[in-house]
């Protein structure tokens, strides 16, 4: 049936709405639900290391309106899928398998699963060789024909051919690091942990732990193929240890969390040239603390304003507002993360919760954000998740 045409009346409101939305989002304005505005469910897969009777990947469903968590069940048993990203389009989860040995061979492996978004079961479609051992990180390029995975403990970085129905075909490209930096344990060689392309598909950028790099590929979309850029690398403090990093909306900012020093580097970014520049690094420690310490994950509110990074030693979520004028970070606060190492924590589709995954206090803890102030406040605790480590999020049917 064609559908009626609009009133003008009804365009002209719906055109200054349109507008007005866009100019709150030019000002930096938190997004949340509009009044009225149906409030999705989705399912929260969580991946976790197979430690303490802990078998894979579990589901549960998250409530938007209120933060929630309900459990679901185990769906996959899977050796230490630590890292997962879904492929909303067609509904596919995407895993690391955190292991050294894969088919005989000095590799870790990535799993594909068919996920049901009215009931969050995982069917597994296929597995591969993440061509290098101990993979703890993967993404999507912009097409979503590629995958790119980052190997810990092997050094190195892959891009894997995504066939049309979701599964995983061969490798198309992958690249060997080498090298070391200065701390006696930790940096020894090599241990790519993220790997992310750029917004206009052009570069894909790896953060090298133990290399304190952050290492700059061009990347062809067409062949799936890294390419050292023009600039091959940005280099980080000696000790550093750079883990993972986030892209400010209007792509002329990168904040990247350093492990080891537990601090975030705030750099200027060059999209014609893939080039970084350093900019700012602070602690994303509290005040006075003394002890051991290592940052985890990083991420940003919808709009650009504010930056969060996880704290383990402290056990904390430090809260930084973002200066529109040049990018630079300002701490506005650190809070508890509710357990003990939080790993991983996420926000949720709709911008409003964060959830802070506690590794070895096996619970998952929602703040509420602030949309003005960026502030969190505890709202729940999940607990009797063992060993959570990584989250990923499908509207639910």
């Amino acid at each position: 049936m064609q559908d009626s045409p609009i009133p003008f009346f009804r365009r002209k409101s719906i055109s200054l709405r349109i507008v007005t939305a866009l100019l709150l989002l030019g000002n930096f304005s938190a997004a949340s639900p509009a009044s009225g505005e149906k409030v999705h469910n989705y399912i929260a897969y969580v991946g976790t290391y197979q430690e303490r009777g802990s078998k894979g990947i579990y589901a549960y469903r998250f409530d938007s309106s209120n933060g929630r968590l309900s459990a679901i069940g185990l769906q996959a048993e899977a050796s230490n899928p630590a890292f997962l990203r879904l492929a909303p389009k067609h509904h596919i989860l995407y895993s690391v398998n955190e292991i050294d040995n894969y088919q005989g061979q000095h590799s870790g492996a990535i799993s594909a699963y068919r996920a049901d978004a009215k009931t969050g079961a995982l069917t597994l479609l296929n597995q591969v060789s993440s061509v290098g051992a101990g993979p703890c990180y993967l993404s999507l390029d912009k097409t979503g024909k590629f995958l790119l995975a980052a190997n810990y403990e092997g050094g190195s970085v892959a891009a894997i051919t995504l066939l049309p129905d979701g599964k995983l075909g061969e490798a198309s490209s992958s690249v060997q690091h080498h090298g070391s930096s200065v701390h006696p344990d930790r940096q020894k060689g090599p241990h790519a942990h993220f790997i992310e392309t750029t917004f206009d598909n052009r570069f894909a950028i790896v953060a090298d732990l133990g290399l304190d790099q952050l290492l700059v590929y061009k990347f062809d979309s067409s062949k799936g193929s890294l390419i050292p850029a023009p600039t091959p690398f940005a280099k980080l403090r000696s000790g550093s240890g750079p883990r993972h990093f986030v892209f400010h909306p209007n792509h002329r900012y990168l904040y990247l969390v350093n492990e080891i020093t537990s601090s975030v580097t705030a750099f200027s970014y060059d999209a014609k040239t893939g080039r970084l520049k350093e900019k700012q690094t602070v602690s994303s420690l509290p005040k006075d603390f003394q002890g051991h310490s290592d940052a985890s994950e990083v991420h940003m509110d919808v709009a650009g304003r504010f930056v969060y990074v996880s704290n383990r030693g402290p056990d904390t979520i430090a809260l930084f507002r973002i200066n529109p004028a040049n990018g630079t970070l300002e701490m506005v606060e650190t809070v508890s993360s509710g357990g003990k190492r939080p790993r991983c924590f996420a926000i949720d589709p709709s911008g409003n919760f964060l959830l802070a995954a506690n590794q070895d206090s096996d619970n998952i803890v929602t703040f509420r954000i602030d949309p003005k102030s960026g502030r969190l406040s505890k709202v729940d605790e999940t607990g009797g998740v063992i060993s959570p480590v990584s989250l990923a999020f499908l509207e639910a049917k």
